[in-house]
């Protein structure tokens, strides 16, 4: 591996560790993110830190003050329900715009997702349930080819990831985890019959569930 490229892997961890902590709220809103005492627990310098830290403000998750340093943003209610209606969108075009064919392998990793789910519902875990719900938002938009869509998705995605977990104490931990578990299971069918467009439309469908639900918590 070059040392380009090894620069380059060492920065997409540290981004994806620190963009995982945030959305998982082990850095609630209002922390301030130390570039010192990150600098130090990762082993790196401060300057590919910076890069980080500034690529994680470009997504909305972290802003620069000037005299206090980065601070974990806030989550504005009307932004998020605005990027949840896009999300919902995008999701469905997932299946339509250069789709990948759905081969066995991908249905053995849905196959795979849906047991982990199941495990799950024998055993509620909330930080276990957000953590299996962004592995699976990857592997949905992975399902196109078109580079832009999964970007603008994972985009949105994490700018909305932390309202989930800010609505869960509101909500029934089991019946959360049987709605995912029901999106699992029946993306894994739409993909055994080899329609990705299906299982576009399911995931959308539960994007909507989703964002009746937390309107009834704050209703």
């Amino acid at each position: 591996m070059s040392e380009q490229s090894d620069a380059r892997t060492r920065f997409l961890r540290l981004h994806d560790m620190l963009r995982m902590r945030i959305c998982l709220l082990d850095y609630p809103p209002g922390t301030r993110l130390s570039e010192e005492a990150l600098a130090t627990e990762f082993g790196t310098s401060r300057t590919p830190l910076r890069r980080v830290l500034a690529r994680l403000e470009d997504e909305g998750l972290v802003v620069s003050q000037h005299g206090v340093g980065n601070i974990v943003t806030d989550i504005d209610p009307g932004e998020m329900a605005r990027t949840y209606d896009l999300r919902r969108e995008l999701a469905g075009l997932v299946g339509r715009l250069s789709p990948v064919p759905i081969t066995d392998e991908i249905i053995a990793k849905a196959s795979g997702f849906l047991d982990q789910g199941l495990a799950l519902l024998e055993q509620p875990d909330i930080r276990a349930l957000a953590h299996l719900n962004m592995v699976y938002f990857h592997f949905g938009t992975s399902l196109t080819l078109n580079e832009a869509l999964r970007e603008m998705s994972e985009r949105l995605y994490y700018r909305t990831a932390r309202i989930w977990l800010t609505v869960t104490p509101h909500l029934n931990l089991v019946d959360e985890t049987a709605i995912f578990v029901s999106e699992l299971r029946d993306s894994l069918s739409a993909l055994q019959a080899r329609d990705g467009q299906a299982a576009a439309d399911i995931r959308r469908a539960h994007i909507s569930l989703c964002i009746a639900r937390m309107n009834a918590v704050k209703g």
